[in-house]
């Protein structure tokens, strides 16, 4: 919806068509509690926007905030036209390309990566601030600044709705699937919702790959490395928690869970990665995936293969994030003591000193050392920078097991 209002108003009139998908959800919440949900929500939800559309235009035709050049905007223009001209942008058959395009809208080279990220989150993800705050390690105050300065820069320079030139393409997709991974990850691990799994995020990320993945002007190996990646990580979603929704760690899982289909479609999209010439942290991490994927048990995991990998991977992608996950693996091949000594070391810029997954690794490293008291510490951080109930609920279990 985002998308196509955008394609109407223009991204410099990106605040109206905020508040236009605002009144039409904030209607379709008042009215569907009254009389239920209809029988095709999204038809609802279109229709209502459209409406809305409708009435801006009216009110705002005689100004310049809007720009109606172009074939389909010039028939917003007038009174006689202007329903049929709207009818061409919500057609299904170009309702895909008007999502390519507000990708790649989000990550105008002009603004900074950081500002890009939180705008495509914001606009085509749906996330709110706090969700935004949260993926990228940073305060709320941050985000509302970049995306009221992306906002700014597309009014001040009517960007227009569409794709970069062809030789812009490969730096601009780069940003645009980084989004869309921050997305996935939310979706798959969620740091707020009161669902640790939120499927809508990760079917969402998943769909807007494959956009890019399918167009021919988009479509790339890193492209289909990040689809082979979500593929992998999406096959273990029925085995990740309990029959209660709490959390089940790796080594507990019921690998008969998995589900085998999903890991030969990651293997595929994999194997069409494979064609370019460049290896991407997305290669990387998918591989690192498939090698949990192919493990008999937790036992039998090739921990020193997956360690090369992240090696590799950090060198690539060098995030306090990345060293954190390899002190993980780190663990398993060389031990606790020399694994906190890596975990010190992947925080020695303070980047994770706000991040809760740091603190429960120090926990679970103290308490494989018997050091009970040292990780009751640990773990009482980690339960406070966490939002997510189902993170919290996991980690006052080793609290409890400390104690007991």
């Amino acid at each position: 919806m985002v998308a196509v209002l955008t394609n109407i108003f223009g991204p410099a009139n990106l605040e109206l068509v905020e508040d236009v998908v605002q009144d039409t959800l904030l209607q379709a919440l008042n009215l569907w509690k009254i009389k239920g949900i209809p029988d095709k929500p999204s038809s609802w939800l279109f229709t209502v926007a459209r409406n809305r559309a409708i009435d801006h235009i009216r009110k705002h035709k005689h100004s310049d905030s809007f720009d109606f050049t172009g074939e389909q905007h010039a028939l917003l223009r007038s009174e006689y036209t202007i329903s049929m001209g709207l009818e061409h942008f919500w057609k299904e058959e170009i309702i895909q390309d008007q999502q390519l395009k507000m990708m790649y809208i989000c990550c105008e080279p002009s603004l900074n990566p950081e500002s890009q990220i939180a705008l495509i989150l914001k606009t085509l993800c749906g996330f709110n601030t706090s969700e935004i705050a949260k993926a990228l390690l940073t305060s709320k105050d941050t985000i509302s600044k970049r995306l009221f300065r992306s906002k700014k820069h597309f009014r001040k320079n009517k960007t227009k709705f569409e794709l970069p030139e062809k030789i812009q393409l490969k730096d601009r997709t780069s940003q645009v699937l980084n989004a869309i991974y921050l997305l996935f990850n939310e979706g798959y691990s969620s740091s707020h919702h009161k669902d640790f799994i939120r499927q809508d995020l990760v079917e969402n990320a998943i769909s807007l790959t494959k956009i890019l993945f399918e167009n021919p002007h988009t479509s790339n190996p890193e492209t289909a490395a990040l689809l082979a990646l979500m593929c992998f990580h999406t096959a273990r979603e029925d085995s990740r928690l309990d029959e209660l929704g709490a959390i089940v760690l790796l080594e507990n899982q019921d690998r008969t869970l998995w589900n085998t289909e999903l890991i030969k479609i990651g293997v595929s999209y994999l194997d069409q990665a494979s064609s370019g010439d460049r290896i991407s942290s997305y290669h990387l991490e998918a591989a690192i995936a498939y090698q949990h994927c192919i493990s008999p048990s937790f036992e039998e995991t090739d921990w020193q293969s997956i360690l090369n990998l992240y090696d590799i991977l950090y060198k690539v992608n060098p995030s306090p994030i990345i060293a954190l996950n390899r002190v993980v693996v780190f663990e398993k091949v060389h031990g606790t003591i020399l694994a906190k000594k890596e975990l010190q070391k992947a925080n020695e810029a303070g980047q994770l000193d706000n991040y809760y997954l740091y603190y429960s690794l120090f926990g679970s490293f103290h308490q494989n050392l018997q050091q009970h008291d040292e990780a009751l510490i640990s773990f009482t951080k980690a339960v406070s920078l966490t939002e997510s109930e189902t993170e919290k609920d996991l980690i006052r279990k080793k609290i409890k097991g400390l104690k007991s």
